[in-house]
Order: structure tokens, then C-alpha cells, then sequence
């Protein structure tokens, strides 16, 4: 195991390595991780323009799952949202037709995607019964045949991959690691948990490792970062070049910059985040509330409430009177 990450400018590997770290668009080593009903374009602006891109590298769209037939251009626009940032905005792709992906991936390009990202790591029910998401990793060939598919259809665009440790355990990780490899991926992001083991709260970073060292191309590790220091000492203890960050983001938006931010500033994100969803009717079934609800469950920014305030704040039903408080906490 490697002590410590290499810098992103020096070649430490395999003499393709150069080739496909140079073709990677990210502008630093932190990135926001691809999230379900979280990462829409309101919420990802909104962290992209709080951090600048010398801090925050780039970022990823909620999956898009591609099924019946290839994902139309309008869908995908949607995903990518209006605005572009410094730091890319890659579009992630899940599912299982060779075909068809590759034919939405051509689509993502056309819309102004900077890299396609596959997801092999969704541990859903209805992924898993599709064949998609982390039900591939049961078969690493099938990882292969995938990212060749999408690779192969975008021969000017970045490809990445994102997978779980492994389906039931992690015994096979170097295994999908290199078939992602093997697939032309130019960089593979390892979510450390398996899929059986969903989002529990322990981790095991040394499967990172493993996966480093496996492969030449640049990893990305991912999974239980909750501080601006867990982002160094992640790279310092498995050797990934670049690192990943989820529900810690939901916590702290400026996790990737490390500021400490008033409790003014932590309400103003939260009353611009439900401005931006108004503006673009760009929101849950549940409503602004239910969204900001979402990240209350994690939200540790600014001191903005204590922890035994936060029962209070989830079970505010009354969405009118929650955006007072925060007016009033915004004002100071």
C-alpha cells in the first residue's frame, strides 16, 4: 500500500496513466458524489458556487437510469441543469443495455456533459432487479462490457466508473477494479461499503487501498468523509488520487474548503436553496419542505441548531414559519 496519494500533475504508474489523467477535467482532488433525489441542479449550484474550483474539483448529476430506450436529450438537460462552473459537471448513467447506454451517453455529450460517470453501485431494489446498479458487481465482466460499451460510443469524452466494494462482501474488489480498467475507464471512484451493507455507519477504508492498488489509472475513494480533514487523511491512508464526498456535503456545504461559516450564512444557503427550487419548480413530490427537511437530517453548518433542536425543526409542518426562522437566523 502506498503511503500517501501521488500529486495529481506526476506520473506514478503504468505509462497510459499520464495519457488518461491528463483527459480528467477536474479542477482539484474533492468532489461532490453523485446522490439520489439530492444532487438536482438546485442543491449541486448551489454548493458549486460556494466553493471555488481550486477547491471543490467537480461534481455529478443524480443518476439517470436508462431502461426501456436511450434517455431523449430534454431529460438530460434537465439533469445537467442551466448553469456551468468552473469545475465539471459529470452526468451519471445507470443501467444495464449495452445499446442503449451507449446511445444516451452520445446524447449526455450532445448536451454539454464534460464525462459520462457509470454506476454500478445504486443498491436499490429496483436496480437490482433490472440488472443495473450495484447488481453488476456480482459479475465483473458484465462491469467490463459496460464501460467498453460507453467508452467505445465517446471516443473524444472522459469515461468514469463508481462502484460499491462488492455485492455481498468486498473478496472481489481488485477484480472490479480491474475490469473497469479493462473497460477504458479513466478513473474508477470506490464507495467502500458493499452493497449489503447499504450506508452503515462503519467503514473500511483499506478497501480503497486494495482497489489503488489493483489498478494504474487514478481512483477516487468515497465513504464516511465528515470532515474537512477526513479529505487529506482519506488520500494519506489508501493512496487515492482523488476523493468523494456525499452525505458529508448535506452536512457542511463547505466541507471541501474547510471554512467555518456563521449561522447567518448557513440559513441564507438554506433560504437560497428553496428560492432556486421555487424559481425552477424544481422539487419533490413532498414539496421545498420535505427538501430541506432532507438536509436538516445532517445539516451541522454554522452551528444553526443544536442537536437536540433538530426533532423540532424535522417535525416542522408548517413551511411558511420554518422560512421566517431562517430569515431571522439569515439576518443576524
Amino acid at each position: 500500500m502506498r503511503s500517501k496519494a501521488a500529486p495529481l500533475d506526476t506520473l506514478t504508474r503504468h505509462p497510459t496513466t499520464a495519457a488518461r489523467r491528463a483527459a480528467l477535467p477536474f479542477t482539484a482532488p474533492w468532489l461532490l458524489a453523485p446522490m439520489e433525489g439530492v444532487t438536482e441542479p438546485c442543491f449541486r449550484d448551489m454548493v458549486l458556487a460556494r466553493n471555488v474550483a481550486t477547491e471543490l474539483g467537480g461534481a455529478f448529476t443524480e443518476f439517470v437510469r436508462v431502461s426501456e430506450v436511450p434517455t431523449p436529450h430534454h431529460v438530460l438537460r434537465r439533469h445537467l441543469g442551466p448553469q456551468r462552473f468552473d469545475a465539471p459537471v459529470g452526468l451519471q448513467l445507470m443501467g444495464s443495455d449495452l445499446a442503449k447506454l451507449a446511445a444516451t451517453a452520445r446524447n449526455a455529450v450532445e448536451c454539454g456533459a464534460p464525462l459520462v460517470d457509470l454506476n454500478f453501485g445504486c443498491p436499490a431494489k429496483g436496480a437490482i432487479k433490472g440488472c443495473a446498479g450495484s447488481a453488476l458487481l456480482k459479475d465483473p465482466a458484465a462491469v467490463e462490457r459496460v464501460v467498453r460499451a460507453v467508452v467505445d460510443a465517446l471516443p473524444a469524452t472522459v469515461v468514469t466508473a463508481k462502484i460499491r466494494a462488492g455485492y455481498d462482501d468486498a473478496s472481489r474488489i481488485e477484480e472490479l477494479a480491474r475490469a473497469a480498467e479493462a473497460g477504458g475507464a479513466a478513473m474508477l471512484t470506490v464507495h467502500c461499503r458493499t452493497r449489503a451493507e447499504a450506508y452503515q455507519p462503519e467503514v473500511d477504508w483499506t478497501r480503497i487501498a486494495r482497489a489503488v492498488g489493483a489498478v494504474a489509472i487514478p481512483v477516487c475513494g468515497n465513504g464516511s468523509v465528515s470532515t474537512h480533514s477526513d479529505l487529506t487523511r482519506m488520500r494519506a491512508e489508501t493512496g487515492c488520487e482523488f476523493v468523494m464526498v456525499g452525505r458529508g456535503a448535506l452536512a457542511d456545504p463547505w466541507i471541501f474548503s474547510g471554512r467555518d461559516v456563521s449561522r447567518a450564512e448557513a440559513a441564507r444557503f438554506l433560504l437560497d436553496y428553496a428560492s432556486a427550487m421555487e424559481t425552477r419548480a424544481q422539487f419533490p413530490a413532498g414539496g421545498i419542505l420535505a427538501r430541506l427537511k432532507q438536509l436538516f437530517r445532517y445539516w451541522t453548518a454554522g452551528g444553526l441548531f443544536a442537536e437536540h433542536e433538530r426533532t423540532a425543526w424535522l417535525r416542522e409542518s408548517d413551511g411558511p414559519a420554518l422560512l421566517v426562522r431562517l430569515e431571522q437566523f439569515a439576518r443576524g
